[in-house]
């Protein structure tokens, strides 16, 4: 009898076809502030990401998250991202439940052209609300959410397009 351990895991593979159905935008209007953002897919079936970031009324940030039903990921160490930014720094968000009041965080510095991100899962620091907070890094053994987050205290403009998250 042989085992064989799955090597990775397609958390999503856009493509023309894939539903943004289980994709929210939460911007800091739910604080008073007055950033928006959009997510669409692009004549290639990618997720793009897009929008205004605001600091006015205290504002200053857009989250673009994906619930699903949790997954096992104790065989996998790293998160693979396929994305287009532009230029500028995002947060990759976990959560190993939705209900998680904090999100394991990881930062990602685009630049323009197509990269290929892979963070080791070990490296997500707990952070809530821009605080990081005193508690170990990420070790969990289950996944219920991700999320990108731009929030660079300054109000710009973003796109961002992503082609595929996976677990390896």
């Amino acid at each position: 009898m042989s085992i064989t351990l799955q090597t990775n895991y397609t958390i999503v593979k856009f493509s023309k076809n894939t539903s943004l159905t289980s994709w929210t935008i939460v911007n800091d209007v739910v604080m008073g502030g007055k950033s928006t953002s959009t997510i669409s897919k692009n004549s290639e079936g990618n997720a793009v990401f897009k929008g205004e970031v605001s600091l006015e009324n205290n504002g200053g940030f857009s989250l673009l998250r994906h619930r699903f039903d949790k997954i096992d990921i104790s065989q996998f160490n790293k998160i693979k991202i396929r994305l287009k930014g532009d230029g500028k720094k995002y947060q990759f968000r976990i959560k190993p439940s939705r209900f998680n009041q904090y999100s394991y965080v990881n930062y990602i510095q685009t630049n323009g052209d197509w990269q290929t991100i892979e963070i080791n899962l070990s490296d997500f620091s707990p952070v809530f609300r821009g605080r990081k907070l005193d508690l170990p890094n990420f070790s969990g053994n289950e996944l219920e959410e991700i999320g990108f987050l731009i929030g660079n205290k300054k109000n710009e403009s973003f796109k961002l397009i992503i082609d595929s998250i996976t677990l390896e």
